[in-house]
């Protein structure tokens, strides 16, 4: 026997137990956003290397260590996406979408980065991502963390996610700072981790961020970028912050929030839950308004954020509120050549007369005992069995396989008419 060939590490399959609740949470996400007037853009798995390069940044580790990359027949060096902003920018940019336009934008797909696998971490993972162009007020800033509240409430889960918030002001006031920083952590290079010391060189913005405990003195002693803002960067993040409270959005003001990609400026925002172990982070974000620019747009405003799916889907684990109910609310019996034969168009005209009955049929043979087990494995509300003695009156059985009642018959003319009752008074 060949050897079982297993998914590559750190890339998982969804199995149909699971994915009704990934189809759950991806319904209410969409219904939010299309109830705030946001629009789905689908995007390529795939793109130039060189646009991850410039965007993300070389010193990053994602482009230095992560990045799924590879040279195609052509000679072109190609990446799967580690992440959604840049590609979305890429097509706005390359069809004409931004020039004093706005938009307000969406997307859903799989990421790649090659990190070492852990609960919460994969190699091949789900995103939402939501990107908004044209708007360079704080109100916009709101919005969106007033849209990422909605999420959790939909899906019952605003009592495990809190909001941290911070600035990181314009490009050059961030450039100013990080010299003082710099001079700072250099000054007590010998207490630094081995991480921070590389990270010193190349990114001592992310230093902040450090999960290292014995980091954390040094970090809270460390000079606040807040302090060496402008007036424009402190007054858009004050405007923000009043928002969110004039709105009773609970926030906390993290010195220390820096977000991993070099893109982000003034506003940054993550949404942050105890319940996951390390992976704490479930919805990060902020302003990017010089990428546009650095990609070779125009200058134009832009804000998002991104959601982890695989994350998410593990904070509604006890959630009341999704309707995970996958289950058929038919199973149709056939016994008998004539049966079988006039089973599937009669099934056929059911579907076309309720399109929104869930009717399995049962095919590959086997006698009647065995497909009604099969009926009642599959969940299913109600078993339909078609006979010879159902095929000779032009009539069909229905049993309930949830509740005690008789079995009725029903004339397979008003079979329609008889389901369309039930699904009206049980889904109102």
């Amino acid at each position: 026997m060949a050897n079982k060939i297993q998914a590559i590490r750190g890339m998982h399959d969804i199995l149909p137990e699971q994915t009704p609740r990934w189809q759950a949470v991806e319904e209410r996400l969409r219904a939010v956003l299309e109830s705030y007037g946001y629009q789905e853009i689908r995007l390529p798995v795939v793109e130039k290397t060189e646009l991850f390069r410039r965007s993300i940044g070389e010193v990053t580790d994602i482009v230095e260590k992560e990045m799924y990359t590879f040279e195609d027949r052509n000679g072109d060096s190609l990446t799967l996406r580690p992440e959604g902003t840049a590609g979305c920018l890429r097509a706005c940019i390359e069809h004409g979408l931004l020039h004093n336009q706005v938009h307000r934008l969406w997307y859903m797909g799989a990421m790649f980065r090659h990190e070492r696998p852990q609960k919460g971490r994969y190699r091949q993972f789900y995103q939402l991502g939501v990107e908004t162009y044209g708007m360079p007020s704080p109100d916009i800033d709101a919005e969106l963390i007033l849209l990422t509240r909605r999420f959790w409430q939909r899906l019952g889960i605003g009592n495990k996610l809190e909001l941290q918030v911070n600035s990181l002001g314009t490009g050059a006031e961030r450039a100013a700072y990080r010299q003082i920083l710099t001079n700072y952590l250099r000054s007590r290079f010998d207490r630094l981790d081995q991480d921070s010391q590389r990270r010193l060189e190349t990114n001592p913005l992310r230093i902040l961020d450090s999960k290292n405990l014995d980091m954390a003195p040094i970090i809270a002693e460390a000079p606040r970028l807040m302090d060496y803002l402008g007036d424009e960067s402190k007054s858009h993040f004050q405007t923000l912050t009043e928002m969110l409270t004039d709105a009773g959005v609970e926030y906390s003001v993290n010195p220390c929030l820096v977000r991993g990609l070099d893109y982000y400026s003034k506003t940054v925002f993550e949404w942050v839950t105890d319940r996951l172990g390390a992976q704490g982070t479930v919805c990060a974000g902020g302003r990017y308004d010089g990428l546009v620019e650095q990609l070779g747009g125009r200058t134009a405003s832009a804000i998002g954020f991104a959601l982890g799916m695989e994350r998410l889907i593990s904070l509604t684990e006890e959630s009341s509120l999704l309707d995970l109910n996958g289950a058929p609310d038919v199973y149709m019996i056939r016994v008998g050549v004539l049966a079988e034969q006039a089973g599937i168009g009669l099934a056929e005209q059911l579907r076309d007369a309720l399109p929104n009955l869930k009717l399995l049929l049962h095919c590959g043979n086997g006698g009647f005992k065995s497909q009604f087990k099969r009926a009642d494995k599959s969940g299913a509300e109600y078993a339909l069995i078609l006979g010879d003695d159902e095929m000779a009156t032009g009539s069909a059985s229905i049993k309930s396989l949830r509740t005690e009642g008789p079995q009725m018959t029903v004339s397979q003319t008003e079979l329609s008419d008889y389901f369309q009752r039930i699904l009206t008074a049980e889904r109102g």
